[in-house]
């Protein structure tokens, strides 16, 4: 695809995410940067009627949800090898693992920022059940494996490794070996650092926008 590729975020979002996955993709794109006081202007809630980022515009094509997006990339340019081919098996976990992170996890973790668990007696009613299940199911997902789909990088490791990495360091995430050695390896990648150094730098100058 040769359409104009264009990022909304803001760096102190889950758009870290995204830039992340559009750094192991390697193609080109703009940045859109997005105060929070602008994200429901009627110009960006065209883009996402949630008034949210990340999102990204491909051409006429617009995707939001950072696990959506890293997806919807993976696919698009499958150069960059950060998705198994269709008809590979690992397929399954790729898809498993990835969409895993983006539904149980992220409540999981985010019921427990806010201060909220699922009493015991209603967790069949919850998607992700209890954090224990969730935590559990994330070590058993890492046991053996450097990667959790196939034998190489994909972006459902980049995408959980990102939700680990965050975890960790804010304390939403316990901290265990398995989780901690995942992690340091996923974000030291390359695309990794220059997606963080481009992020911090929009952080100590918010007015300037990286392409």
């Amino acid at each position: 695809m040769s359409e104009e590729l264009v990022f909304y975020t803001n760096p102190m979002s889950r758009g870290r995410i995204v830039r992340w996955m559009l750094e192991e993709v390697g193609q080109p794109y703009r940045t859109e940067v997005l105060d929070y006081d602008k994200m429901k202007a009627p110009a960006y809630l065209a883009i996402n009627p949630m008034g949210k980022v990340p999102a990204i515009a491909h051409g006429d094509t617009v995707v939001t949800e950072a696990a959506a997006i890293c997806a919807y990339l993976a696919d698009a340019f499958p150069q960059a090898g950060l998705a198994p081919p269709p008809g590979d098996r690992a397929r399954g976990p790729y898809y498993r693992w990835l969409f895993f992170a983006a539904g149980p996890v992220e409540a999981a973790v985010t019921n427990k920022s806010m201060g909220f668990e699922v009493p015991e007696e209603r967790r069949r009613m919850a998607g992700y059940g209890c954090l224990a299940d969730v935590i559990n199911a994330l070590e058993t997902a890492l046991d053996g494996r450097e990667y959790l789909a196939g034998d190489r990088f994909s972006a459902a490791d980049l995408y959980v490794g990102a939700q680990m990495a965050w975890g960790l360091q804010f304390g939403t995430i316990e901290k265990r070996p398995a989780f901690e050695a995942y992690a340091a390896r996923l974000i030291n990648r390359p695309a990794a650092v220059r997606a963080r150094e481009i992020d911090d730098a929009l952080m100590a100058a918010p007015e300037a926008v990286s392409a």
